[in-house]
């Protein structure tokens, strides 16, 4: 079964993100990035990058409660897209730091938090995807 999660990670904001400071992203709409910081934000390392990918997946296809074992099974048989390619981190302005459990928590690139973690060498780091091609 593949995975998207990392241990001892900060995946830091894409290089060419517009964003100086981590924004809320249009609420109410649905949306990828909207998702995905309902389940994150003020819930530091309680949940995984695979729980949040697939909660997100299974919501937007309207997969019920009682389907979503086998349902997230099937989804993670074959690699998928983790949080490098989230829109949080490339238009947002929010990094996400992976501790050593493989639970995950949103950090504002202006936050003291995101600045430690990125002078921690002892924390691995790799930057989002690029929205536009270098």
């Amino acid at each position: 079964m593949h995975t998207t999660n990392y241990r001892n990670t900060l995946i830091t904001v894409a290089p060419d993100t517009r964003a100086v400071v981590g924004t809320e992203p249009p609420r109410g709409k649905g949306t990828v990035a909207d998702r995905q910081f309902d389940l994150l934000h003020d819930r530091d390392h309680q949940i995984t990058s695979d729980d949040v990918i697939f909660t997100v997946h299974a919501d937007r296809q309207g997969i019920p409660e009682d389907h979503r074992p086998d349902a997230r099974e099937e989804f993670y048989s074959q690699g998928r897209a983790c949080l490098r390619s989230s829109p949080l981190a490339k238009t947002y302005g929010w990094g996400f730091h992976f501790d050593d459990d493989g639970l995950v928590a949103l950090v504002s690139m202006d936050s003291e938090r995101y600045t430690d973690l990125v002078a921690d060498d002892s924390v691995t780091k790799v930057s989002a995807m690029r929205s536009r091609r270098a």
